[in-house]
């Protein structure tokens, strides 16, 4: 067991704010979140093009998922099904539900008023959920808290937020994860920057409790069969994540400044192979 599993902390769950997805993500044009450090950590010009409005985020099938699921594990299943359409009308011919490509759900979902899940999306996102029920770890993580609090603060002298999947008050920063395959989690894990992403949680939130929190990875299997991991991320990993997100949100302070969002590729490479 990691030795800052044990970190005393007392966490006053009301400094989070309780509001929908559709208003946190409405204002990230006055605070800086995570995904736009990251996207500027990635590339200044992606970053400033989503800025301009050149880039949408498009919603996919793989993102309506991992909406659900979070809502489905960390607010149970009355939000959850208060949030989501499930399944579809039923064939009265055979007495089994419409395809999710047929005419028949296509005209059902426009009716919804909400987004859609087919039967085989739902049956997915229940069997992840039971992955996690069967780790003890996860379930320890998730057994008390809040879900989905928002915190805004000032950050290195810019207006920043964030939300949070599951603050518990004696633990900390919970992040739920869904991945194709846990066996590579890890390497996905550096290879999209979750320690950069969670250290920004960890920093922002810092600024209203007055202390690094320790930081948890709660991930689950897309597929068979829907393993559960659970990874606690050590101080020195964080530590390093804190200076790189600090000195990059300098350099978008100077972007802005210049008016340049370089691509970081504008120079001569040197290519070499073994």
């Amino acid at each position: 067991m990691p030795q800052n599993d044990e970190h005393d902390v007392m966490i006053n769950l009301d400094v989070l704010i309780a509001e929908p997805a559709e208003e946190y993500h409405a204002k990230t044009n006055e605070y800086m979140s995570s995904h736009q450090l990251l996207d500027f950590m990635a590339c200044p010009w992606l970053y400033r093009k989503k800025q301009l409005g050149l880039i949408e985020d498009r919603d996919t099938p793989a993102m309506l998922i991992g909406r659900a699921t979070h809502t489905r594990i960390l607010e149970g299943r009355d939000v959850y099904e208060t949030q989501f359409a499930l399944g579809g009308p039923i064939n009265p011919r055979t007495q089994k539900p419409f395809g999710s490509t047929t005419k028949a759900f296509k005209e059902w979902a426009v009716e919804q008023g909400r987004p859609v899940l087919s039967n085989e999306q739902v049956e997915l996102i229940e069997n992840m959920s039971s992955g996690v029920a069967m780790n003890d770890e996860a379930v320890d993580l998730l057994l008390y808290g809040r879900s989905e609090g928002v915190v805004r603060v000032d950050y290195c002298g810019t207006p920043c937020q964030i939300r949070i999947d599951w603050l518990h008050p004696h633990r900390g920063i919970i992040d739920l994860k869904t991945t194709a395959d846990l066996t590579w989690f890890e390497n996905d894990a550096r290879k999209r920057r979750y320690h950069n992403q969670l250290a920004f949680y960890q920093a922002v939130l810092a600024e209203v409790i007055g202390e690094h929190v320790p930081v948890y990875i709660v991930a689950v299997e897309k597929i068979e069969p829907y393993r559960c991991g659970v990874w606690w991320i050590n101080d020195d990993t964080l530590a390093i994540a804190r200076r790189e997100n600090e000195a990059a949100i300098r350099r978008i302070k100077t972007a802005w400044e210049r008016d340049h969002f370089p691509t970081g590729y504008e120079n001569m490479r040197i290519i070499d192979f073994p």
